[in-house]
């Protein structure tokens, strides 16, 4: 089977790593979806008890200092931290071995929304609470949202194209529609892209919490009783390669990226416009040479709050007459800002390859405002899913969806 069509290259899934509160690693992510478990918890660390929310979907049994060196944890924020974690796990899962010249080929697309957040919540406090007059000297390399991106391409020697999307809640999802175009049009043979993000600190919920959007008590998607988003933390990072390389070399295919798209609703800061949802879920169609009926799954944004479920619910109804079912996984890990769309795609390969299709959990009772949605409520579900979208919408109306397709 050819890797062109239509003139562009086919884009092939053949690596994914990850670090969430479910697991430390893809196969135990998978499971944790299959099973509905549900990570949200109590938060630990620093002056949580100052806070107002202290639930999220924490990584507990972490251990740093037994992953890195001394002379790598100065220069590593526990974001980037996931991020390599992460990226190890695509790398050896793909089996990637580039030549000095495939390497130039080779790139890296992170997506972060915070970026080095406990770097900057640590200074802080160093120079405010304890009164200190210096701060670390690599306090920039460790806060600058392009570390791990960077971290990422000095590992595995990657010197092709290498930077770092930020837009919010759809920073990985934008990052991910990049790269694939990026593979696609032949700029690049091979790209490391998903997303990182560990913002879990006091400085982090506590500007949160002034929004006055998040849950205390758990995250419930499409139900009548939520009453707010959860945070959580973590990375994923996946191997999109050129189709016809990867099936060349032999490599085991995840999935395929069909196709992406992005929108701006250019209305309200932080209140999400249904056509904008919309168009980007059509714009993926179209990209990926699909139609509505062929799609059997969706993951959804889902963050648990009224204006974004109600408005993804009006979306998703305007491009499916009969929707397919639909899930937020973010009940169970949490909502990973920047790097929510990346751990979701692994919800997606999930239904496509294993034809699992995870639920929203904590479902409770039907909400008037979403009838119409099959939200998978609490179980997961046997399917077999040949193609399916993943949402991700951010603050500032920016909107991106992928297509996948099963390999």
């Amino acid at each position: 089977m050819s890797g062109e069509r239509g003139g562009a290259r086919r884009v092939a899934i053949t690596g994914a790593g990850t670090v969430n509160a479910l697991a430390l690693d893809v196969a135990g992510t998978m499971a944790a979806l299959a099973e509905g478990r549900v990570a949200i918890g109590p938060l630990q660390f620093d002056e949580v008890e100052r806070l107002s929310v202290r639930i999220g979907g924490q990584i507990h049994g972490w251990d740093a200092e037994a992953r890195f060196s001394r002379q790598e944890l100065s220069l590593y924020d526990r974001v980037v931290q996931f991020a390599i974690e992460a990226a190890r796990q695509a790398v050896a899962q793909a089996g990637l071995a580039l030549s000095e010249a495939e390497a130039m080929r080779a790139g890296v697309v992170l997506g972060t929304g915070g970026g080095g957040y406990n770097t900057v919540d640590d200074s802080y406090r160093a120079l405010q609470a304890q009164g200190k007059n210096r701060v670390h000297p690599f306090t920039i390399p460790r806060l600058m949202h392009n570390a791990a991106a960077a971290h990422l391409s000095m590992r595995h020697g990657l010197k092709g194209p290498s930077f770092t999307v930020s837009t919010a809640c759809a920073s990985s999802n934008h990052a991910m529609g990049l790269a694939l175009q990026m593979v696609r049009s032949g700029a690049c043979d091979v790209v490391l892209t998903g997303g990182a993000e560990a913002t879990l600190c006091f400085g982090g919920l506590k500007a949160w919490e002034g929004l006055r959007v998040m849950s205390p008590d758990g995250c419930r998607p499409f139900c009548a009783s939520r009453n707010g988003m959860v945070q959580g933390e973590g990375a994923a990072v996946f191997v999109f390669e050129d189709w016809d390389r990867a099936t060349a070399r032999g490599a085991d295919i995840l999935a395929e990226v069909a196709g992406a798209a992005m929108s701006s609703d250019a209305g309200d800061i932080v209140l999400p416009d249904p056509d904008g949802a919309a168009r980007a879920m059509r714009g993926a169609l179209a990209d990926g040479a699909l139609n509505a009926g062929d799609i059997g799954y969706i993951n959804a944004h889902g963050t648990a709050t009224a204006a974004n479920d109600r408005s993804e619910a009006q979306a998703i109804r305007s491009v499916f007459d009969t929707p397919p079912p639909v899930s937020s996984t973010k009940s169970m890990h949490g909502h990973l800002l920047g790097a929510a769309g990346a751990v979701e795609l692994l919800a997606v390969i999930s239904a496509l390859r294993d034809g699992v299709i995870p639920p929203t959990a904590g479902w409770r009772e039907t909400d008037p405002a979403v009838l119409g949605l099959d939200v998978v409520p609490n179980e997961s579900r046997r399917a077999q899913v040949d193609a399916a979208l993943s949402n991700a919408f951010a603050f500032g109306g920016m909107n991106a969806c992928l297509a996948l397709k099963r390999a």
